[in-house]
């Protein structure tokens, strides 16, 4: 079982940035591909990026490339969602999520394990 805790959503100006990130519980934290996912009202859950157990590979929503940045430090058992150039659109609950079964990052949110609670991003126009 693995339970995983985001931070450091808030409120931030269109062109603004933020950090979020996801710690776990656990010791096999190394082991886990780690996605983010978003939920804006009225709209379904979404991908938005993912990363290898190793750290060593990435993949990204188009709607977020160049501007989001993924990263683990699994000594730390920690998964961080920097964001840049933020815009409106991307308000929304970040929930940041585990996968013990996966070889590859999946997008699909039926793909992952464990889930956070969810943090709140505003972008203000």
């Amino acid at each position: 079982q693995v339970h995983l805790v985001e931070s450091g959503g808030g409120l931030v100006q269109a062109g603004g940035s933020l950090r979020l990130s996801c710690t776990a519980s656990g010791r096999t934290f190394s082991s886990y591909i780690m996605a983010w996912f978003r939920q804006a009202p009225g709209k379904e859950r979404e991908f938005v990026a993912g990363i290898s157990d190793s750290g060593g590979s990435t993949k990204y929503a188009d709607s977020v490339k160049g501007r989001f940045a993924i990263s683990r430090v699994n000594a730390k058992s920690t998964v961080i969602l920097e964001m840049n150039s933020l815009k409106p659109e991307d308000t929304a609950v970040y929930y940041c999520a585990a996968s013990r079964s996966l070889f590859t990052i999946a997008t699909m949110q039926n793909e992952y394990d464990y889930w956070g609670q969810g943090t709140q991003v505003t972008v203000s126009s």
